[in-house]
């Protein structure tokens, strides 16, 4: 399918990390018109982009359009930007915002589409980029979420997904700049809803591989993906977010394409280990980081700070750090006391 650039003005955009999903982004925003300047820890991506057009890593076989370039200085990918998509694991969130602080202002917005909560602090990453930047950038956030894999979105496949900042004009920003007639972005105020949604949503589909990896079918699925939702919307709305925000993009819709989808890494991860692996040697032949198995032992104890019923993420947490069996952690789940739904 051809990808209809949307008319908006052209501007900066900076998009700091070149995995999969921030090469995606990268070529999103290209597509509409704006110069794009793609950060990327390693000298061989940057080099490989500047004279082949390609990630040698992620996309491969994506060529790039010509207005994005690649750097590996913050300073220099920062230079200008006017929205800035940071685009790195949960477990480095923390330290990329903390190199960037220098290199920041509050012209510009600061959209984060990393989709997990920090270990330790058990923080979502608007409060990490608080807890580092302080108020001045505070409310420059805007976080992007939503059922999107990132070789379909690079194929130019519609997708749509969600932009949530407590600025509705900050999220606008970022629905202008970002969407398209294949790439629709529908705006948000409920920012911990979206980023809860997008955390857990991963450690249900750990939950949804094992049941596939163990020969079961759909309907156990279905019922993971349920319950799941259940889960989520529980631990939510504990935190302050609102029930509709689970039943839309950022919590269904990024659930059942997170559990369904045969492009999944944490679906590939429970899938893996239902067949009897090993966690470690699954994620030696990996090369993206399946967000679920470190977001799996912070969503389990944010759940047990606030006394939140999470079975399937209290199963995940057993299998993946207590050295229970996958058929253990299933047994569990359908073993539990029956009840009214």
């Amino acid at each position: 399918m051809a990808v209809e650039a949307s008319l908006t003005e052209s501007k900066p955009v900076a998009v700091i990390g070149a995995g999969s999903w921030g090469t995606a982004l990268a070529m999103v925003a290209a597509r509409n018109r704006h110069d794009v300047t793609l950060w990327a820890r390693e000298r061989e991506v940057v080099n490989s982009i500047a004279t082949d057009r390609r990630n040698p890593f992620y996309l491969s076989d994506f060529e790039l359009p010509e207005n994005i370039r690649a750097t590996s200085s913050l300073e220099d990918a920062l230079r200008d930007a006017s929205l800035v998509l940071v685009v790195v694991p949960s477990h480095a969130f923390r330290e990329m915002i903390g190199s960037m602080l220098p290199f920041i202002n509050d012209e510009m917005v600061i959209v984060s589409a990393t989709k997990g909560v920090e270990n330790r602090t058990l923080m979502r990453m608007d409060e990490v980029i608080a807890d580092v930047c302080g108020d001045k950038f505070e409310d420059r956030f805007v976080a992007l979420s939503g059922p999107s894999f990132a070789r379909e979105v690079a194929k130019g496949d519609p997708t749509a997904i969600v932009a949530a900042s407590r600025d509705c004009a900050l999220s606008a920003a970022a629905q202008k700049q970002l969407s398209s007639s294949v790439f629709r972005v529908y705006t948000n105020d409920d920012v911990i809803g979206v980023e809860l949604g997008g955390a857990v949503k991963n450690v249900v589909a750990i939950a949804s591989g094992v049941v596939r990896g163990l020969g079961f079918g759909t309907n156990a699925v279905a019922a993971i993906i349920t319950r799941g939702l259940a889960e989520m919307t529980r631990l939510a709305l504990a935190c302050g977010a609102r029930a509709e925000t689970m039943a839309g993009l950022a919590g269904l819709g990024d659930l059942v394409l997170t559990c369904t989808g045969e492009l999944s890494r944490n679906r590939h991860v429970g899938v893996e280990l239902g067949r009897g692996r090993k966690l470690s040697d699954i994620l030696a032949e990996m090369r993206e980081i399946a967000e679920g198995v470190k977001t799996t032992r912070a969503v389990y104890e944010l759940g047990e700070r606030l006394n939140i019923d999470m079975p399937i993420t209290a199963s995940i947490h057993a299998l993946l750090y207590e050295d229970k069996s996958a058929l253990e952690a299933a047994g569990e789940l359908m073993g539990r006391p029956l009840r009214r739904e």
